[in-house]
């Protein structure tokens, strides 16, 4: 290379970052900006990360002082004064302070259930157990029609839900009279591929108390369908 393309070499490399050192200078703010909000954002996540686990330990702590609480009334009522972290941890405050209210307030817990199962802010999961729970309760003054009538979506929904749900309706009609139409479905729930086998265990325990046969159920060992 001779010296003139080597003079030529250097005076456009320092051309170069004579170009890059202003570019530097009037735009440079934008890649400090930029590293600022990143650092910012890490430790704005790491703080809300604290917080949600400091309101959850918060709630545990609660919930558990007021279930330690000697009568069932206190410990509704130590529930019912919980502080809870969002629409969740309300559900969770509601189920277990209606649990404690239904053996003095039977007709009021189920009340309380079924006011959380219509709220729309609450995950339906909750929402689902809550449904479950209020048409369970002994004495909730609900009628047979008004618990087929909250059990119904329920059956429709897939997974453990749905058959919960049927269970409690094939009690519904053991309970107003229609003993074949329970059948029919204890029937179905004995034999569903979903049932876990605790529940198929009730459902047979039903079936013979109704003078029936067990059917054979999937994956069952034994004499019949209970394991015998």
């Amino acid at each position: 290379m001779s010296d003139t393309d080597s003079f030529i070499d250097e005076v456009t490399e320092e051309v170069r970052r004579d170009r890059l050192f202003r570019l530097m200078r009037r735009y440079g703010w934008i890649g400090v900006l930029a590293i600022l909000v990143l650092v910012g954002g890490a430790a704005w996540n790491e703080w809300r990360k604290a917080q949600a686990r400091a309101e959850a330990q918060a709630f545990g702590d609660a919930v558990l002082a007021a279930l330690s609480q000697e009568e069932a009334a206190a410990r509704a009522d130590a529930l019912q004064a919980v502080e809870a972290p969002g629409p969740g941890g309300e559900a969770v405050a509601v189920l277990l302070a209606t649990a404690e209210q239904a053996q003095n307030d039977a007709a009021g817990a189920a009340t309380r259930l079924l006011g959380l199962a219509d709220r729309t802010d609450v995950p339906e999961v909750y929402r689902q157990i809550a449904t479950l729970k209020a048409v369970t309760i002994p004495d909730s003054g609900l009628d047979a029609g008004a618990r087929r009538g909250r059990l119904a979506p329920l059956a429709a929904q897939p997974g453990l839900v749905r058959l919960l749900a049927e269970e409690q309706l094939a009690m519904i009609e053991i309970e107003t009279g229609a003993r074949a139409a329970a059948l029919d479905r204890l029937v179905s729930l004995a034999v569903d591929a979903e049932a876990t086998e605790p529940l198929r265990r009730r459902v047979a325990q039903v079936i013979v108390a109704l003078g029936e046969d067990v059917p054979e159920m999937p994956g069952a060992t034994g004499h019949d369908g209970m394991g015998q």
